[in-house]
């Protein structure tokens, strides 16, 4: 294939339609084991556990993004704004890359396999060392990412409350859940954009559009990335797997892949990536299919609660999850402990990889970081400003609910 055919390839989406690579950096940075391993990540972790079609892989997350990304500059283009073809194919790569940082199951793992490093630390450090092989082509990518570019409507396309990542997510996790709620309207919202002061806006007339992404978003929340049965799920998942790391830790001899269990026998710091890229490319072939390997392995271990979670796990067998508005006392958990050690029949210090407690939040719209609508009279309004809705200013509140998860029973 010749460079121009590369360059210029395209890829059936199914959200979109056709996408094209504009570049050749771009198709080369696609073509790399670092984005392919996104085909092995799940994009909404263990939704299917509740929408079975919701299958789909930050892969096809971060080309759909690019897309967007490349659609929007064009409009702001069209609009009279100068963007330079360097500043046109780094945004692209800043926004195909954001998540090349995620480990296995997106969030769900996030802070277990791994403890307090958040996967975009980690995308910065795999563009630092992609950049690094594609002999400093990424610099401009990089800066717009960590938002150090003087041209700011840069970054907060690919990072604020209205960025092009949201944008893809919510249409495409609509699109595979098949939740209609989350239809946005991206086009009209993308055909609205403006750029006003160096900074990111909306024209008036677009209002009731971001209105209805606000509102979109909220409920997707409630609906899909915070639905109880997948809240209870990622918290089986997370046990699992830091029972896992305490076998490793302190018996050895578990089964997993060679990379799987060098992340379960030692808690790496952030500091541990950043001075080691040989510890960043085993990270880096981690994937969902590892844990999944791992958890088929586990259900014939010795360890009852290796043993019991994975079998639990792959039979679907859920935790029971109570969610409530209310604050769980102090009196309640321990009431609901002691009758789970009873129920379970095992010893107290084992209660925690089946009984968790806890609290989800939900906001549509963070005050602090604005959305700003340009008025027909060219004025800079907050969008709960312009909008002088009640609905927009109650989608402001952080909505927090309650819960308690545990195992109906143990399956050995």
């Amino acid at each position: 294939m010749s460079a121009t055919l590369k360059s210029r390839k395209i890829l059936n989406d199914p959200v979109y339609g056709f996408i094209t690579i504009p570049s050749e950096l771009i198709f080369s940075i696609i073509d790399h084991p670092y984005f392919q391993r996104l085909r092995r990540i799940r994009q909404l972790g263990l939704t299917d556990f509740v929408y079975p079609g919701a299958l789909h892989t930050r892969f096809h997350h971060a080309l759909g993004a690019m897309h967007l990304m490349s659609i929007t500059l064009e409009n702001l283009r069209y609009k009279g704004h100068e963007i330079s073809e360097e500043e046109f194919e780094a945004s692209l790569i800043a926004i195909l890359l954001h998540d090349v940082g995620h480990g296995p199951f997106s969030h769900a793992l996030e802070y277990s396999l791994l403890k307090n490093i958040p996967h975009e630390r980690l995308s910065i450090l795999v563009m630092e060392e992609l950049n690094r092989q594609f002999d400093g082509k990424l610099d401009l990518a990089l800066r717009i990412f960590n938002n150090q570019y003087e041209r700011r409507f840069f970054h907060q396309l690919v990072s604020s409350q209205l960025d092009i990542d949201r944008l893809d997510y919510l249409q495409r996790d609509c699109f595979f859940t098949g939740v209609s709620e989350g239809t946005i309207g991206a086009d009209r919202i993308i055909k609205m954009m403006d750029i006003k002061h160096d900074q990111l806006v909306v024209e008036e007339k677009g209002l009731y559009s971001i209105e209805n992404f606000l509102s979109a978003r909220r409920l997707m929340y409630w609906q899909v990335y915070l639905h109880k049965t997948t809240v209870s799920a990622e918290k089986m998942l997370i046990n699992l797997v830091l029972r896992a790391k305490h076998v490793q830790q302190n018996r050895g001899n578990l089964r997993a892949t060679d990379e799987l269990l060098h992340f379960l026998s030692h808690d790496f710091t952030l500091g541990d990536f950043e001075q080691s890229t040989d510890l960043l490319n085993l990270f880096l072939s981690l994937d969902d299919f590892d844990i999944w390997g791992g958890i088929k392995l586990w259900k014939n271990e010795q360890d009852y609660v290796l043993k019991c979670i994975s079998n639990m796990f792959l039979g679907r067998k859920l935790f029971k999850i109570n969610l409530r508005n209310e604050e769980y006392l102090l009196e309640e958990i321990e009431e609901a402990r002691t009758k789970a050690i009873k129920r379970l029949v095992i010893p107290e210090d084992d209660l925690p990889y089946f009984f968790t407690y806890g609290s989800i939040s939900n906001y549509a719209y963070l005050t602090k970081e604005k959305i700003h609508i340009l008025t027909k009279k060219g004025e800079i309004l907050d969008v709960a400003q312009a909008a002088d809705l009640p609905n927009i200013k109650a989608m402001s509140k952080i909505v927090t609910k309650h819960y308690i998860c545990q195992a109906k029973n143990l399956n050995l």
